[in-house]
Formats: C-alpha cells, structure tokens, sequence
C-alpha cells in the first residue's frame, strides 16, 4: 500500500509544487517509509513507499525509463518467474517488481497488464504524447482514483488526499444508489468529479479526454471438467496453497485474520502448512481474532480456541463488550466516504497489535464465501440445469432441496424459472430486489436500486444463470475491494488470487453446492487440514445485538439527527420512514436487511461532517455536524470536466 499521487498541466503551465506537498503533508499519518518527488514544469509526481518485500527496499521512484516516461508502481508481482523468463534476463540479479513492470511496460506496452498478476497500480507520465496512463489489477486489490480536467488531471491512490486537494465538488447520486444497495460501482466515488480507475482497465488521459481500456475480463464460460470429484480437490489445492503461498512473500511478520470461520481457518493453516514444510519469506504468521460474548448466535470464541489448539499458538484476541459502543457518532478527522468499517471495540486493539509489533501486511478471508459458493441459490443451480437441457437432473436437484428446506415444490418451481428471465423482470419477482422503504421511492427509481439489489452488471441480462453469477460475483467483490478504506497494514485476499477465482467460476456449480452442503469442493479439498470443529461448522456469527443497543444507548443523539435529516434533504431517504426503522431496531425488531439500515445511519452521519467541512454546499441551512469537532475547510480548484468515463462492465468473513 505504498502511495502514489501526481498533477499534470496538458497546456504545459508550470504545476505549484505546493499543491503536491499539500498532498504529502495529508498522507503522514500513513506513515510511509520516505517521500519523493519528481517535478518537471507542467508535471509534479509523488511516492511515498511502504516496504513490504526485500526487493521493494530496492526501488528509487519515481522511475524515469529509457524512452523517457516516468513512472510509479504499487504492488506485488505473483508471476515474477514468468515475466522473467518471457522478458529474458534483466540488469539487477534480483530485480524488484517495478523493475520487472518497467520492462514489461516498454517491452509490450499496455498489452504488459494482462500479464501482470497480482495486486498493483502503477501510473506512467508519457511527455512525448503529453499523455498520462492509469492503471489497476485485474480484481481492484490495489486502489488509484483521479480527476480529470480540461487543462490536466490530479491522481492519487488515496482519496482522501485528492479530495483535500479539491473544490467545489458534488456529491455523486450513482454512487449513494450503489452504497445503499449493496456496493457502489467500481469506478464510482462519492463525487462526480473524481472517478476510480477500474478494475481489469487503463486510462488513458490527453489534453481534455479521458479513454477507458479495458485489459482483462472474467471469461464465465471457461469451463473446466473432469470426471471425478477427487480431480476437482486435488485442483483447489492447488491453486488455493498458491494463492496463499503468494501471500506470504514479505520479510516482515504477517498478522492473519483468525475468527473461527471457514475461510479465515483455511487460509491460516494453509500458511502454516507452507512455512512447516516449504518455508517462506515472512519469519512467522500471528493472528489476531475478535468476539462478543454477549451475542447470543456468536459461538466464535469455541472455533477459535480450537484453532489455537491445534497450531499449539494462542491468537491476539480482542472480546468486545457489545455494551453500546458498537458504531462511531463522531468524525474526529477527515474521512472521503460514508461507512462505519469495522466495530468501534474492535480497532483501537487491532491498532496498537498491528503497529505495536510491527506487522506490514494482514492476510483476510474477504471473498471467501462469495468465491467457494456460500450464498450461492440453489434455485440458480437448477436453472442452469435446465438451460443445459438436463431436466432429470434438475427435478432431482429440485425435489432434494424442497425436501432439505420444506418448501414446496410447486413454490420452487416458479422461483427457479424466474431466474431465467431477464434482470427487468426479475427486480419485479424477486424477494431481495425489493428496495427498503425508507429510501425515497424517486431516487430509487431514477437509479434502478432494484437492480443493484440483484447485482447487475451490464451486458449479461439473457446470459445462462451460471454465467451471469460467476460475472455478478466476481464484479461486486471488485466492487467492495475498491470501497475499502485505508488499513494499518497491507490487505492481502488469497480468495482474489486472479488464477483461484478464474478455477472457481469455471467449475460445474455442483461442486460449490450440493444439498445439505455448501461450498462443498472446499470442504471436501481441506477435510484433512482444518480443525474437525470448524469443518463441520454450521452457525456464522452475526451482530445484530450489539448494534441495537448501541441505538439504544444513543438514541436521543439518532433522534435528533433524523428530526431534520441532511440525506433526506439530497433526496435519498424518507425521513418518518427511516426513523421509524431505527426506532424498530433500537427496540429490537431487527429487520433483515439491518446493514443498508447502518448504511443510511452512516450516510447521515458522514453528509453531515463533509457538509460542515464545506466539501458540499449544504442543502439546508445551519443544519449541525454530527460531531462538534467537526472544522470547517476551504479548496480552490476549478470544477471538472466530465470525463466520458464507460461503465465497468464485467466481471469475508466480517460481521
């Protein structure tokens, strides 16, 4: 997670180097290791890096390469080997993995990125065309936002940053629709005006034009099949012992998520598995583990310990007294986009772990569910069954599951041939494409909220359902990587590795569900690894209680915020409606979709604090900040250009 962030003139003007320092000065507190600059007239660029491999302390950016394009990388190369082999030997014996890109970039041009895999962005000033290219990997692990302008563009991988940089912005309605539904668009941001670059894209920037390339797309109708259920584990290994070994590549000690789960225990073992018998980079693996106690569905802290156990190593471990301190109500500093992340007990300990001892990178089981078939519907299953002209096989499956969930079959049918039409009329028929009520019925309409419900991705309404899904799943995780905020440490995913999720969406989606079992290939690959506990696990800690206490315990605050609220003034909530929800909740009568319900709790909360920082003209008058330490800011840069940006297309275990 080293930075990178930049301003060009495409007129030529000389940039004001102060604006770039401005942007360094609000980086400090991600403590990066050093700062440089490039400065060269009508062109200012920024790195500040934070060294997580040998070969990264190696590198002096921003780098100016032969043909004179200077440039700066952020990530980790999983190919190294390959590269090296295709681009033949290079002049470092060792070379880092901006050496490798450098070469790659100026031996294939952008044709380089579909070869890159792993996690990066990198960024290229070409003063020859006056042109300046942006570019991110394939998933969207690794951030970089932008705003263009008529007489150039400003950039940078945090958005923070660039948005303090900034003036007179408007708040982006496209991106509130997504974030209320369910992930906001990939290349979206809270403001017209700054955009993301998308995953599995490049964009390229000249003088008043903004042209978005797309490098890479998930390919759904690869398939991969073999004729026995054994091949298929034996394949997952694999390439999931890759993916994590992958990760493993630093020479500073890894912190791992370790809640008790499926996922986060797979990767945890599955590392410890590779340091026993391979060895590996870093020179240990810790973890660090949270739980409440006071949850009456949250039974994590059984999983964990028998996790412990069985590694004979005991996790860092956060109890969480779920006492109604569970949200944040106040803005203490400067924060880009709505959402409360993680839970308030937890990120003051996970704090002093990671920088107490010194941990550079975290490995989390973000996508492991959605990858390996966990909230996969069975009612898909069939569909696609049908759609291969299998109908023995589908009635089969049909009568099993009704038998497993005691619905009818007369009442599955018809919800499995609704899976077959396409996305208009499935946000009329399906359950999950209903919008919340207290979101203002225009808005909802004028966005399509109903479709974001379903995950829609343009482009694969009258596709096979298997197809459609694998596309729909893999776009939303791209989706939630890029809407991440900044961490202490750098987030590794090995259920994103790029070669697991291309294996995952090839398979037949029997091997991801069957009845009575899901994500059934990786528990039948893993049956010898895993504690027997967490292998046959069935419960997932949830956190409604706390969260209705929380409300409770702040209700007169909540109250007095939804008396006037600021969302409801943008047009995005129905005021009665939404404080009759939170007040329902705070008594204890948790809705099912009590996230998007925080979500809006959120959205108030952060209108409120931007607004009062002057980032937005403030729909109504003396309407006060959520927090009082909320301080007001000016910026001074001209409004942006709209950019023709094309719509990305294709495509953890929290609590």
């Amino acid at each position: 997670m080293s930075i990178q962030a930049g301003i060009c003139r495409f007129d030529r003007s000389p940039i004001d180097s102060d604006a770039l320092l401005q942007i360094g000065r609000s980086l400090a507190n991600f403590d990066p290791d050093g700062e440089s600059t490039y400065l060269n007239g009508s062109l200012g660029m920024l790195y500040c890096p934070f060294h997580t491999t040998l070969e990264s302390k190696l590198e002096h950016q921003p780098l100016t390469l032969v043909s004179g394009q200077v440039m700066t990388w952020d990530g980790r190369l999983d190919n190294r080997d390959q590269l090296l082999l295709s681009l033949g030997p290079l002049r470092d014996t060792r070379p880092s993995d901006l050496a490798i890109a450098a070469a790659a970039f100026e031996r294939w041009g952008t044709d380089c990125f579909r070869e890159l895999n792993g996690d990066w962005a990198v960024s290229i000033w070409d003063p020859h065309e006056d042109e300046l290219l942006l570019a991110r990997d394939q998933i969207g692990v690794r951030h970089l936002f932008y705003q263009p302008m008529p007489d150039g563009v400003t950039w940078c991988t945090e958005l923070a940053a660039l948005v303090r940089s900034a003036t007179k912005l408007s708040i982006c309605e496209e991106y509130i629709a997504g974030y209320l539904a369910f992930y906001p668009d990939a290349h979206l941001t809270p403001y017209v005006e700054i955009l993301s670059v998308p995953p599995g894209h490049f964009v390229l920037l000249r003088r008043g034009k903004a042209a978005v390339h797309s490098y890479w797309r998930l390919n759904p109708f690869q398939k991969t099949r073999y004729k026995s259920d054994a091949e298929y584990e034996d394949h997952f290994r694999v390439l999931f012992r890759q993916a994590v070994r992958r990760r493993l590549r630093t020479d500073s000690p890894i912190i791992a998520g370790l809640s008790g789960g499926y996922d986060s225990t797979a990767i945890v073992f599955t590392a410890d598995d590779i340091i026993r018998r391979e060895g590996a980079e870093t020179p240990r693996l810790d973890t660090f583990s949270y739980y409440d106690s006071r949850e009456p569905d949250d039974d994590d802290l059984v999983h964990i310990m028998q996790a412990e156990q069985k590694r004979g190593r005991r996790s860092f471990r956060c109890e969480m007294s779920g006492s109604g301190d569970s949200l944040s109500f106040e803005y203490l500093a400067f924060v880009a986009a709505p959402g409360f992340g993680l839970r308030e007990e937890i990120k003051p300990s996970l704090a002093r772990v990671v920088k107490g001892c010194g941990y550079r990178v975290s490995l989390s089981g973000l996508g492991g569910d959605e990858m390996n078939g966990q909230p996969l519907d069975f009612r898909l299953l069939v569909a696609d069954l049908l759609t291969h002209l299998h109908p023995v096989k589908a009635a089969q499956q049909l009568v099993a599951w009704s038998l497993l969930t005691r619905i009818p079959v007369v009442q599955l049918l018809p919800e499995t041939i609704a899976e077959l039409l396409p996305i208009p009329c499935r946000a009329i028929l399906a359950r999950r494409a209903k919008v919340s009520s207290w979101v203002d019925r225009r808005f909802a309409r004028a966005h399509r909220m109903s479709f974001r419900l379903l995950e829609d991705v343009d482009g694969c309404w009258f596709w096979r359902p298997a197809a459609r899904d694998a596309v729909q799943t893999v776009a939303t995780l791209s989706r939630l990587v890029t809407h991440l905020p900044p961490s202490f440490a750098e987030q590794r995913y090995p259920y994103l590795d790029k070669d697991l999720v291309e294996f995952l969406v090839s398979v037949p989606l029997d091997q991801l569900l069957r009845p009575g079992e899901r994500r059934s290939l990786m528990r039948r690959a893993l049956a010898d690894l895993l504690p027997l506990g967490t292998l046959h696990r069935k419960t997932k800690a949830a956190a409604a209680r706390c969260y209705a206490v929380t409300l409770q315990k702040h209700w007169e605050e909540v109250s007095r915020l939804f008396e006037a609220p600021v969302s409801s003034s943008f047009g995005f909530v129905e005021p009665s409606l939404i404080r009759e929800a939170l007040l329902a909740m705070k008594n204890g009568h948790v809705p099912a979709d009590f996230t998007r319900l925080l979500k809006a709790l959120s959205l108030e909360l952060w209108l409120r604090d931007v607004c009062a920082r002057g980032v937005f003209a403030d729909p109504r008058p003396n309407v006060q900040p959520a927090s009082e330490l909320a301080t007001q800011q000016s910026f001074d840069i001209r409004l942006s250009m709209k950019s023709g940006l094309e719509a990305f297309a294709k495509g953890g275990e929290t609590k």
